[in-house]
């Protein structure tokens, strides 16, 4: 298996530009990455002109949505789409939204830090997100800075998570609808890290089950929050329905401490992916 189809770059809240991520991959031994943002394709262009011979990549996305749990309470879970078309009028709309909704989400995030006394600054926390809107991974490594926290993970841990006094919501649309949206604009929608956080409350074999009529294509398996109980679980449930079975590292460069290709998906999946979708891969 050659193939690492969940990662992330400077274009959202990973550290890499496109050209050193391929050059993490095949240091590592890949022949073919996707490149799945979050809710964005503007590393696209940069990763088709980095692409380097010997080298495949699934231009790809990953979609903020939310599922409700059996109290009604919306639980997020992230959706990986591939090779969909990137000027579909649903997705530029949805896109354009979650964007002015991040951003602002950002910023009220690190306002409440500010107003409850830690030493970081708006201006400060935009410089370290660059070209992307202001995530929480950008606020953990201003804390970092200012040795409030000694680690990303330990910035999750007691400051940002969902839980926090700090942290602000965003508005996301369902999985539903996302997977609906991927479909329309001709994508393959496969769901990632289904057992990992809290969407493993939601989303149940019968729930899984009920997005398949939706379009939906396939689960992320193989995935380091997945322990080898959650991926035999998983692998059952692809199975039973007829979905494609993915393995994905979830690479955010130094923001996360996974290896980009620790985790990897089977190359006939891969080409299963290629001849569903609309776009085609770039290739070296």
């Amino acid at each position: 298996m050659t193939a690492d189809l969940h990662t992330h770059t400077m274009f959202s809240d990973g550290t890499d530009t496109p050209a050193e991520l391929l050059a993490a991959a095949r240091a590592a031994g890949l022949t073919t990455v996707a490149l799945t943002d979050h809710d964005t394709a503007k590393g696209w262009d940069a990763m088709a002109d980095a692409v380097s011979a010997g080298m495949r990549v699934l231009p790809g996305a990953e979609f903020s949505t939310k599922h409700p749990n059996v109290d009604g309470d919306l639980v997020t879970v992230h959706l990986l789409g591939y090779l969909f078309d990137r000027d579909d009028a649903g997705i530029v709309g949805e896109w354009q939204r979650v964007k002015d909704d991040r951003a602002g989400r950002g910023a009220r995030i690190v306002q409440n830090l500010i107003d409850d006394g830690y030493p970081i600054t708006l201006d400060r926390v935009q410089e370290i997100a660059g070209p992307s809107n202001i995530g929480r991974p950008h606020i953990a490594r201003a804390l970092m800075e200012k040795g409030v926290v000694g680690s990303v993970s330990e910035a999750f841990d007691e400051l940002l998570h969902d839980g926090s006094p700090y942290y602000a919501s965003l508005r996301s649309t369902t999985l539903a609808e996302g997977i609906a949206m991927v479909v329309a604009a001709g994508g393959v929608p496969v769901i990632a890290h289904s057992r990992a956080r809290a969407a493993a409350s939601v989303l149940t074999a019968e729930v899984i089950e009920s997005l398949v009529p939706l379009g939906l294509a396939g689960l992320e398996v193989r995935h380091p929050d997945h322990d080898d109980a959650a991926r035999a679980e998983l692998a059952d449930i692809a199975a039973n329905l007829g979905l494609l079975q993915t393995g994905s590292s979830d690479y955010h460069g130094t923001n996360k401490t996974l290896r980009i290709g620790q985790e990897r998906t089977a190359d006939e999946v891969v080409e299963q992916i290629i001849d569903a979708g609309t776009v085609a891969p770039f290739v070296g």
